[in-house]
């Protein structure tokens, strides 16, 4: 019988490629133009008005 330490290890390597292969699924399933990662950048282009 496996020690319970080379189990854990099975399951967390398992669960970490589980998690990181959905991650990779779900950004690419957006659209072309579209990027989570520029979320911020685009809330900083708000153009302001000078009152004169």
């Amino acid at each position: 019988m496996k020690s319970p330490v080379v189990i854990v290890a099975i399951a967390l390597t398992a669960a970490i490629l589980v998690a990181a292969s959905l991650l990779i699924f779900v950004g690419t399933r957006k659209g072309p133009g579209t990027s989570t990662l520029n979320t911020p950048a685009r809330q900083q282009r708000i153009m302001h008005a000078h009152l004169v």
